[in-house]
Order: structure tokens, then sequence, then C-alpha cells
């Protein structure tokens, strides 16, 4: 099971749409995960509306939070994800096989059977996360919660029973003329110590969201991340 989870502010302003973007991630079976940390104001409600439709085109979920219910919301989300494309799943096959996808017409014992199997699949399928993280000037102030965020985040993929693997990538770059993504870390399922790998980012900039999603979109989806971008950027960005 893939996802991507992309944390951000909102009102990306440059290049193509984030929406589009997350489109094409829900042609590829990657799911696409937005939460919102989002300030008051007209730009809170754009940046909000924009999250909205990221999510909605990616097939995932959408949150708003504050600053304080970052860490706990990152965690929520992707296993209620998990659980959630379980469950569509399941509803498909008893379509097939009852002729409806309604967990709550089957007899009690059945449905509780069925839920056992959805919650423990849960746990042990395996898992791949690329978190997207939005570092422009505006997230700046936002920065201590989401490394909170980050460090949480890893130790709920630890204690799933199932393989878990995390790559990590934040924008807008600015090495070699790349401005949309950088790499912080390729798949890996080692994923004790990680937390610190957003220790020394540089909030700056635009909001490229649009090309940061759509590149992060087809690494996850079997593209090899360009190695002059990711191998120029990791030591400007990561202790």
């Amino acid at each position: 099971m893939k996802q991507v989870l992309l944390i951000t502010d909102g009102c990306s302003n440059v290049g193509l749409s984030p929406v589009i973007a997350a489109a094409e991630a829900k042609t590829e079976g990657i799911i696409v995960n937005v939460i919102g940390v989002i300030d008051q104001g007209e730009l809170g409600l754009l940046g909000t509306e924009e999250i909205r439709e990221i999510a909605e085109a990616g097939g995932g979920m959408s949150r708003i939070v504050n600053s304080q219910q970052l860490s706990h919301t990152v965690q929520m989300m992707t296993r209620k994800t998990v659980a959630h494309t379980i469950q569509q799943a399941v509803g498909q096959e008893l379509q097939q096989i009852l002729g409806h996808s309604q967990l709550e017409q089957l007899p009690p014992t059945q449905r509780a059977e069925v839920v056992r199997v959805i919650d423990q699949m849960s746990e042990t399928t395996t898992l791949r996360v690329a978190l997207l993280i939005d570092t422009s000037a505006s997230m700046k102030p936002k920065l201590a919660a989401v490394k909170e965020a980050i460090s949480d985040l890893l130790l709920s993929l630890r204690a799933r029973s199932g393989k878990s693997e995390l790559a990590a990538f934040h924008f807008p770059g600015s090495i070699n003329g790349e401005e949309e993504l950088v790499m912080d870390l390729d798949w890996t399922n080692e994923l004790a110590n990680l937390d610190k790998m957003f220790y020394k980012i540089n909030m700056k900039g635009t909001t490229p969201t649009g090309p940061a999603l759509l590149r992060t979109v087809r690494f996850v989806a079997g593209e090899p991340f360009s190695q002059n971008v990711k191998d120029g950027m990791l030591s400007d960005y990561v202790v």
C-alpha cells in the first residue's frame, strides 16, 4: 500500500496545480493524504480549500489542524487511511460475493469476523509512506510542530507488525536550478533515530506544491529520483 502524506499550509503559488498531481497519484494507485496547518484569515480559507481539493483528487483524507494538533493527526491519518483502504477492498469483495458492500448487512458473527480481518490486515500489510513537507517561508513558525509530528509518525510506523517503509522530501529546493523538491530520505525500513532528519531545514521561498507533489508521486510509482538533485541537496539541509 502506497501513500503520500503532504503537510502544508496550502496556497501553492508556483507551477502546475497540486490537484492535477494528486489526480495522477490516484491513477497510479497511490493515496494522497493532506494535513493543513492553517493560519486565520483569507489565506487560511484559500489554503483550506486547496487542501481539501488535493486530498479529494488523490483519493485520500484531509485534516485542518493547528500546530498543537499536528503530531497526533499525522499518526491518526496514516493508520486511518490504511484501514479505510482495506475496508474499501473488502467491500468490493463483498459486493462480488454477496451483491452488497455494507458490513451492517452481515449477520453479527460474520460482521465481527470481517472487522477483525480488516484490523489485522491494517497492522500487517506492507506500507510505504512518502512524507512531503512544505518548508516555504510561511511554514517557518510551524517548524517545531512539524519536527514533533515526524517523530511521532516514526513511532507509529515502528509499532506496526507489518513492514513499513518511509521516504521523505521537502520543498522548495534551490540547487542546480531545481526549485521543486529535495529528497531527504530514500526508502528505508530502518526507522529508528530518523526524527532529526529535518534538524537544519532552511525555511524559505515560494510554494511549488504541485511540481513537488508530482515528482514525489512519480518516485513512489517507481521512477528514479534525479541523482544530481538528491546528492546536491542533502548536505545543505540535513544533519
